[in-house]
């Protein structure tokens, strides 16, 4: 019988989160496991950060980030924000550095509760989003979705967060926007040979934005931090906002601050609803009913 290991069920500001103790193991979730767990409407999340043992002197783990789709992640930021809430607690610790198959991050955990993830410098040459075609200014791209006299959307910036993003802009609310519609086709366009994730941001002053994102191999979510990240350096770099901004989410807001040191730093919450144990290979899994459920299904 297959060794379970311990998960939490958490959320950063709506991001659904699986967060699952991987330590001193020498298996990996399955992708089969993951769909398995996405499949369950108690455990349906949109990335599953897998803690690792690490594998890099210096830090706590390695992060091994799941879509709900069984594919990898690089960057998850939401993801990250649950990881640090969930070994604060373990460990009365605040101060956090990991690897991740993007590099290494660090984060910590504030008095109040809010935790600050240096998500990384981010990256803008077209070859390290990467596109299929070179573009010199990825500040806007040619790209559109619509009559080609009058696109519903066109022009994005495209940035890497150790992810690809594409953010286009629009000058009206993004809920007025059918992005259950565009964001498969604008995610597997042959210009992303890596897929990306699509956004739709509105600005709303030189330090605010409003955001939605179709997240690569996810879908919608209701937040996608690395996305805010994007959008954020996006939005200074296109001369549209400030380098400090607050973006927006379905979920709730996060502070975003493209640092003098061309550092991305995001601060949000991250909430815990309930603990349980899985399978890694089939994603069988039962909750902990000693620990208190907050709302989960």
């Amino acid at each position: 019988m297959a060794v379970r290991t311990q998960f939490a069920k958490m959320n950063g500001l709506g991001n659904e989160i699986i967060v699952a103790d991987m330590r001193g193991r020498a298996d990996h979730v399955a992708p089969g496991a993951a769909i398995a767990l996405n499949g369950d409407p108690a455990t349906k999340f949109d990335q599953i950060m897998a803690i690792h043992a690490p594998r890099t002197q210096g830090t706590e783990a390695y992060i091994e980030i799941i879509n709900s789709d069984g594919t990898q992640a690089q960057a998850c930021g939401n993801g990250m924000r649950c990881v640090v809430q969930a070994l604060a607690a373990e460990t009365g610790r605040r101060e956090f550095t990991f690897e991740t198959i993007a590099g290494i991050l660090t984060a910590h955990e504030h008095a109040d509760g809010m935790i600050s993830v240096d998500m990384g410098k981010p990256r803008f040459g077209w070859q390290d989003i990467p596109l299929a075609e070179a573009f010199h200014d990825t500040r806007q791209i040619e790209l559109q979705i619509g009559p080609i006299d009058a696109p519903v959307l066109h022009s994005p910036s495209v940035a890497s967060m150790g992810n690809p993003h594409a953010i286009f802009w629009v000058n009206q609310d993004v809920w007025t926007y059918d992005l259950e519609r565009f964001g498969p086709l604008l995610e597997n366009h042959p210009i992303f040979p890596e897929r990306s994730n699509i956004s739709i941001a509105h600005v709303t002053s030189r330090n605010a934005m409003t955001l939605r994102t179709w997240e690569r191999g996810a879908g919608l979510t209701r937040a996608c931090g690395s996305a805010a990240c994007a959008a954020a350096v996006s939005g200074a770099r296109t001369g549209r906002t400030e380098r400090t901004v607050t973006v927006t989410v379905p979920g709730g807001p996060l502070v975003i601050e493209w640092l003098d040191n061309d550092h991305v730093m995001m601060t949000g919450p991250a909430e815990w609803e309930f603990s349980g144990s899985f399978d890694p290979q089939s994603g069988q899994w039962q909750r902990d009913e000693t620990a208190p459920s907050q709302g989960a299904a």
